[in-house]
């Protein structure tokens, strides 16, 4: 199993166009608390939101980097 991060716009459509981290990780947990210390940096790139995915399968989407 290998989890990574999906980086979205604000309409879920996949950020592609600049260079954003492609870490991977062996566990949702350790992807989870990656997230949890990169989130604002993501969010200065130009990321609104993100899907976790383990392989090809997606756990969840539609995660927001806004603070509500």
């Amino acid at each position: 199993m290998t989890w990574r991060w999906r980086y979205e716009n604000a309409s879920g459509g996949e950020v592609t166009d600049r260079p954003l981290p492609r870490e991977v990780f062996p566990s949702q947990a350790d992807a989870e608390s990656w997230l949890g210390e990169n989130w604002r940096d993501l969010l200065e790139s130009g990321v609104e939101q993100v899907a976790l995915l383990d392989e090809d399968r997606v756990e969840y989407t539609g995660l927001s980097l806004r603070q509500e």
